[in-house]
């Protein structure tokens, strides 16, 4: 009888515990993607340029719908933009130079189609100008091809140039639907980043004592989120235009503070 009413109390108190922490958080910031158009005052287009992530990006309005409270990023093939010489484009958006996270937790509800060379990510980048990686990379979610997992990387001078990837560990997988909505959520704080998929936590990476440089920039800088549809490249394989068009979607993005 003592080893029941135990259960009973330590099951109460877990779940005192889990409301409570969950109570803490509260709205800051959101994007409902409520309008018809996109909200220029925390949104930009992803302007194209030469790293793999970017160089197929267009404002091209094929690219982008926003309809019924979602946003849709197209990947497609070019038959549509006739002074675009490219033979893929691809749709983006981001926060730089307009909206900028710190000590929160940001959460994106999205789902994505899966193509062969499809490779949909939602991540952040620091507001300040440095160099990459020294300022530092947060990747809340990257998707590759036709896969059933998502990757959550961690990326800074100290993993990328140092190569310590396992010290802690810089990035996980997580199982997902990429059909379905999932909410990808980071909690960012000032000596660790914690990452979720549906509330579940899935990977965390803490500041450490160590004598190499920029093991942990983000308690530094504020940082601004990119979500963008992306094609191609040596990571993700070769593009195979039968699978396209596709998209990324977004239901909503939540900024919450403590």
């Amino acid at each position: 009888m003592k080893q029941l009413y135990y259960f009973l109390f330590l099951t109460i108190l877990l779940s005192a515990c889990s409301n409570g922490q969950k109570n803490e958080w509260k709205l800051a910031w959101s994007e409902e993607f409520d309008s018809d158009t996109l909200n220029t005052e925390f949104w930009s287009k992803i302007p194209r340029g030469t790293p793999e992530w970017k160089n197929k990006m267009t404002d091209n309005d094929s690219l982008y719908e926003i309809k019924d409270g979602t946003i849709k990023l197209f990947a497609k093939k070019n038959s549509f933009c006739a002074d675009d010489s490219l033979e893929y484009l691809t749709g983006g958006i981001f926060t730089k130079d307009k909206k900028s996270f710190q000590n929160g937790r940001l959460e994106i509800c999205a789902r994505f189609g899966c193509a062969k060379g499809f490779w949909p990510a939602i991540w952040m980048l620091p507001t300040t100008r440095t160099a990459h990686p020294d300022g530092g990379e947060i990747d809340i979610m990257e998707h590759l091809n036709f896969d059933s997992i998502v990757y959550q990387t961690i990326h800074t001078e100290y993993t990328l140039k140092l190569g310590i990837k396992d010290n802690p560990v810089s990035g996980r997988i997580a199982s997902c639907d990429p059909m379905a909505y999932n909410i990808y959520a980071v909690e960012l704080y000032s000596d660790s980043i914690v990452f979720f998929v549906n509330d579940k936590r899935t990977h965390f990476y803490p500041r450490i004592e160590t004598d190499k440089p920029n093991q942990f920039p983000f308690s530094e800088r504020d940082y601004y989120l990119m979500v963008d549809a992306q094609l191609g490249g040596g990571w993700v394989g070769p593009i195979d235009e039968n699978d396209l068009p596709v998209s990324l979607e977004v239901d909503y993005v939540r900024f919450y503070t403590k």
